[in-house]
């Protein structure tokens, strides 16, 4: 890459904003060391060179920030790719098909971590997309697992059978009601038995005063003698 093309980059990246022209996927992705990454930018638009940069900026975004060159590709037939010094190319593996743009980072290091941007150079601004921000762990954080919440258990209701009775139950009630029977019973017996009484003495009465005694009766025999 020319010197001269490299420092009208740096002086441009301060007024860098993303474009719909590059469309870069993924947004974000965290991977563990020693794995394989891929970054993929698609043009939208027709390009007049035909020449897509990757770069990777290793600091938050800021007007400070270090950007890095690693390579361009040519989206010709030519397909010519030219790496940024210190750039391993068996580290990374630039791509194209079509639109289509690839960057492969081969066994990921914990110092490959950082934001990726595509970018073409247009008339007369540049032209990049949005960025992919690539975080190199050792170990991945494990996915908590969400709570299941324990539905609660439904209380079954034991009714409990009642005690057996041996006798049959007196209710106060019923008590009550057999005292009364009993008691009418007996009144009505005593009227009864009061009655039959009377009834006797006044028959017994009444005999007495019609039927003549025995001594006059013999003595109306002796007489007619």
């Amino acid at each position: 890459m020319q010197l001269w093309l490299w420092h009208l980059l740096v002086a441009q990246l301060t007024a860098l904003h993303g474009s719909s022209a590059l469309h870069q996927t993924p947004e974000s992705i965290m991977v563990q060391t020693h794995q394989t990454v891929t970054l993929s930018c698609e043009t939208k638009t027709s390009l007049i060179n035909r020449r897509v940069y990757w770069l990777r900026q290793r600091q938050a975004p800021s007007p400070h920030s270090h950007h890095e060159f690693l390579a361009l590709t040519t989206l010709d037939y030519t397909q010519q790719t030219v790496y940024g010094e210190g750039v391993k190319q068996e580290e990374f593996i630039v791509s194209q098909s079509g639109a289509r743009c690839t960057l492969n980072l081969t066994r990921a290091k914990l110092s490959d971590s950082g934001t990726y941007f595509c970018m073409t150079v247009g008339q007369p601004q540049l032209i990049f997309g949005k960025g992919t921000r690539l975080s190199v762990v050792d170990v991945l954080p494990t996915t908590a697992q969400p709570t299941k919440k324990s539905s609660p258990k439904k209380k079954v209701c034991q009714f409990s059978n009642p005690p057996s009775q041996k006798g049959p139950s007196c209710s106060p009630l019923t008590l009550g009601l057999l005292v009364t029977g009993v008691l009418v019973l007996l009144v009505s017996l005593s009227v009864a038995v009061h009655l039959y009484c009377q009834r006797r003495r006044a028959r017994l009465r009444f005999l007495k005063q019609t039927t003549p005694s025995c001594m006059e009766v013999f003595e109306k025999k002796r007489a007619r003698l």
